[in-house]
């Protein structure tokens, strides 16, 4: 089921979701969950979607990028869902990489994300992953668990004057930020 995607303002997008038990995870409405998010995240040409952004505060995301209309420059991601992740840095290497949100149409800006994180997560079935994630992968999952502990995107950006809406983004910033983007992506892989 499709659901609702909050906008910004919206309380429940600045509450930290709270980590849920495996019992939960295996239950009907974690699962259902989980589902209403890939549907809802494929609707929307989204990378990723976390559960605030319906409106449940539970520690579960989902991510892929399939040739998304929105990011052609972002590698392919399979379906991953995430719950209860832990992210960390693996050293102080960042990148610069212009994001946007559905929580937030119509914007975006310039975010300082790690090169090379570690995630640790349960999978929909319960098992447990511990994964190397890099560049623009490892930005795709900066982003979508920074929204379980209720951080939005432009909270990340530290000059606002890369704010831009999306068709001034395409305008204006769009060939040059593939430009630099697809160097860094050569450069770092994912």
């Amino acid at each position: 089921m499709i659901r609702e995607i909050l906008t910004i303002g919206h309380p429940v997008l600045r509450r930290r979701a709270r980590e849920i038990t495996r019992d939960e995870l295996a239950g009907a409405p974690v699962q259902q969950l989980i589902d209403d998010l890939i549907d809802t995240m494929r609707n929307a040409n989204g990378a990723g979607i976390a559960a605030n952004q319906v409106g449940e505060t539970l520690r579960v995301t989902v991510i892929e990028v399939n040739n998304n209309p929105r990011y052609p420059y972002k590698p392919q991601i399979p379906l991953t869902v995430v719950i209860n992740p832990v992210i960390e840095a693996l050293d102080d290497e960042t990148f610069m990489v212009n994001e946007g949100c559905l929580s937030v149409p119509n914007l975006r800006g310039e975010v300082s994300r790690f090169v090379s994180v570690r995630v640790r997560y349960l999978d929909r079935e319960g098992n447990a992953h511990d994964e190397i994630k890099r560049g623009l992968t490892a930005g795709t999952f900066q982003h979508e668990c920074d929204h379980l502990d209720g951080t939005l995107f432009v909270d990340r950006v530290s000059d606002p004057t890369t704010f831009s809406t999306w068709e001034q983004f395409e305008r204006f910033h769009r060939a040059a930020f593939i430009e630099r983007i697809s160097r860094f992506v050569e450069r770092v892989g994912s």
